[in-house]
């Protein structure tokens, strides 16, 4: 397949606050699809840019008493910390308060107005006589002209997507003063839109089945509307933040004229600079003029007017290339609330960061619900917590921690080779990984997530039906082991390829234990030879840094979440020795007293029925390096994700005496942190204090016909 050269942006976000968690749904959509096209070999330019312009910010620095830059670097500044920590990976950030965006915005100004495309004509705006200025659309709100909601802006209405002059709003006021605006005339500069040059190229382009049904169907009512395409005002006169219009003393560029060519800026600057010198040697007008090149713009619902009609039609007409596509999505709700950034609703990304979120998490549960549809995602902390757990711990991760015990144990690390295996055959990892490809170039994530999941499925279900633990017991069945394991492996290998482009960390973990190197689309259809030693890929989700990222007031949790224990730290109890036995466990947590305990040491049923005792088989068994009295132990308690325990039981049993045997581990013990590794239960045995009495250590083994996950009671 020939090498694609992309350009590729998101929605500038607007410099006068923060990033909520509307950008990152957006960002995250973007970043996903270009790591995509990166691993497949392709040359791919991802830039972005803060939106620095228009009369929010300038109003804002005024009631702050700063300069409208001054406000713009200090917001500008936060950007890093925020994509860094989301692992967002553009190429280059600007902003279009810069030389660039001012050279380019007037140079295709000049090229509209040279093609008879911009008129100048006297027209009645609304006046703040309080404020002594012109109001922008976004100062002004009333009721829509067209539905009749109330509160709805001056240039488009919420709730039915009509899109209007602020002059046809009924019962107009400012939001600056409260009163009531006045019309006073002045010379604006038009863009025609309604000329039937711009109308057939727009009806065309939007027609031409590149867009989203959804955004076709749209831009074909607009298209072919009543009214048709309006011209569009691109002028606001001073007092302004902006970029000024040749020729026009106290004019400046309406700031969704100069905005998306703000994507062209950042990507001259990233020419202009040396970005780009890796992939190319063209300069940034060669490379656009370059008919290979594909364009397309990642943005929320709410801005499609702009990217599909008046974006297109700017650059077709001032003699540029236009997008390949606009790809659109629809708006992030929590648990089913609107989110909002100027009704001071949402998630805070960055309190998200600083609880100790693994940004990772958000990233796979979003990718996990995109598709390429203008759909709206929900953020619902319950199914937050078990897909990302269910999914990157039980499924995934699982696979590396339980197959690689015993080829580190066994086979020092080497894998048998499975192209030859029926098994692999019948996986059609190939097939597979054509389709998932096929899913993401489609922008259709959480479709791919599921048949990588599928696999993963298939993969753990071999694992269990071949019981290796049970062929670890007999020398003879060696082979079938390091098969079974290595088809494991050869399949976590498969799935790290998958889902790299949602995990770019977690991959580059993987990697390092499948001692792989990067890995890039066409390995998943290759083997690892050799594997290192397995380290903690990945932890599950507390849900208290659920309640501490919902609830603002909540305190953040001090420590992070525990290592695959499924468990909440901190909130369990641990399991009491009983006099004359010996827990054989690794946490010396002393559970609070319950409310009926008694002061002799008796406790009520409520105390008691906090301890979580499970059924647990020994899925492997070794000995610690650095200490004498440790096992660590790898458990399967009946969850998708095996557990380690460390021991204190190793002068009673050698390590292969333990595999596969079921014996009763506290469930609900809070996660000990050891020198060695998290210890993630405590296994139950019995025996004397009284060494005169014999002493010794004996397991607790459940009767035959116990399975694990059983609860004890």
């Amino acid at each position: 397949m020939a090498a694609r050269r992309l350009f590729v942006t998101t929605a500038l976000p607007y410099a006068n606050g923060s990033f909520h968690i509307g950008h990152f749904m957006e960002y995250i959509q973007a970043d996903i699809w270009v790591r995509f096209q990166r691993m497949r070999g392709h040359e791919v330019h991802f830039v972005c840019a803060d939106d620095a312009h228009g009369a929010p910010i300038m109003l804002k620095a005024q009631a702050e008493g700063i300069a409208p830059e001054a406000l713009v670097a200090r917001i500008a500044a936060e950007r890093p910390r925020y994509l860094q920590g989301f692992l967002i990976s553009f190429d280059h950030w600007h902003s279009t308060h810069s030389p660039e965006n001012t050279e380019l915005s007037q140079s295709i100004y000049r090229a509209l107005k040279a093609n008879g495309l911009i008129d100048t004509r006297e027209i009645e705006q609304f006046f703040d006589p309080v404020k002594g200025m012109f109001l922008p659309d976004r100062y002004i709100k009333g009721e829509c002209p067209k539905c009749g909601a109330q509160d709805q802006y001056g240039d488009a209405c919420e709730a039915c997507g009509a899109v209007y002059s602020p002059t046809e709003l009924r019962n107009p006021r400012s939001t600056l003063s409260g009163a009531t605006p006045v019309l006073r005339s002045s010379e604006h500069f038009f863009f025609r839109l309604s000329d039937p040059r711009c109308v057939d190229f727009l009806r065309d382009w939007t027609q031409s089945g590149r867009l989203q049904p959804e955004v076709a169907n749209k831009a074909r009512e607009w298209l072919d509307g009543e009214r048709g395409l309006g011209d569009w005002d691109i002028s606001r006169d001073e007092p302004y933040f902006g970029i000024p219009i040749p020729d026009a003393p106290g004019k400046y560029f309406y700031v969704w004229l100069d905005a998306p060519i703000g994507y062209l800026a950042s990507l001259k600057h990233h020419f202009d600079s040396g970005g780009a010198a890796r992939l190319t040697p063209q300069g940034f007008e060669a490379f656009l003029a370059d008919p290979t090149v594909e364009q397309y713009h990642f943005i929320g619902k709410d801005i499609i007017y702009f990217h599909t009609l008046f974006w297109p039609a700017m650059l077709k007409f001032s003699g540029r290339k236009v997008p390949d596509n606009i790809f659109v999505h629809g708006f992030i709700t929590v648990s089913g609330d609107k989110m909002s950034k100027s009704r001071g609703t949402g998630i805070s990304p960055l309190r998200y960061l600083d609880i100790g979120m693994n940004p990772e998490w958000l990233r796979y549960y979003i990718a996990a619900k995109l598709n390429p549809h203008v759909e709206d995602i929900d953020f619902n902390p319950d199914d937050f917590i078990a897909r990302v757990n269910a999914d990157l711990v039980g499924k995934y991760v699982n696979i590396a921690s339980r197959a690689s015990n015993f080829v580190t144990r066994f086979f020092d690390g080497h894998l048998a080779d499975v192209s030859a295996m029926p098994a692999w055959t019948e996986l059609d990892a190939a097939a597979v990984s054509g389709q998932i490809a096929q899913c993401y170039e489609g922008r259709d994530f959480g479709r791919a997530l599921r048949l990588a999941m599928e696999f993963a499925d298939r993969i753990n279900q071999a694992f269990d039906a071949a019981r290796p633990w049970e062929l670890a017991k007999d020398d003879s069945r060696r082979a079938e082991l390091q098969a079974v394991c290595s088809l494991c492996l050869a399949g976590f290998q498969a799935l790290t390829v998958w889902l790299k482009p949602v995990l770019p960390a977690l991959a580059v973990q993987a990697e390092r234990f499948l001692g792989s190197g990067p890995l890039g689309w066409d390995d998943a259809q290759r083997a690892p030879s050799v594997v290192g030693k397995y380290q903690h890929l990945t932890t599950r989700v507390d849900p208290r840094l659920l309640e501490a990222l919902i609830s603002p007031d909540a305190p953040a949790v001090a420590d992070k979440p525990a290592a695959a224990s499924g468990k909440p730290a901190g909130k369990s109890a641990a399991a009491k020795t009983a006099p004359g036995e010996a827990a054989a466990g690794s946490s010396a947590a002393t559970p609070k007293a319950a409310g009926n305990a008694q002061a002799d040491g008796v406790i009520g049923i409520d105390e008691f029925s906090r301890v979580d005792l499970r059924v647990a088989r020994i899925v492997a068994a070794e000995t610690v390096e650095g200490s004498d009295k440790l096992l660590r132990l790898t458990l399967d308690c009946g969850e998708p994700q095996t557990r380690t325990v460390f021991s204190g039981i190793r002068s009673a049993y050698a390590p292969e005496q333990l595999v596969g045997r079921l014996t009763v581990m506290v469930a609900n013990l809070a996660p000990r942190k050891m020198k060695f590794g998290v210890s993630q239960g405590m296994v139950l045995a019995a025996g004397w204090d009284d060494p005169a009495r014999g002493g010794g250590i004996h397991l607790l083994d459940p009767q035959a016909g116990a399975e694990p996950g059983m609860r004890i009671r």
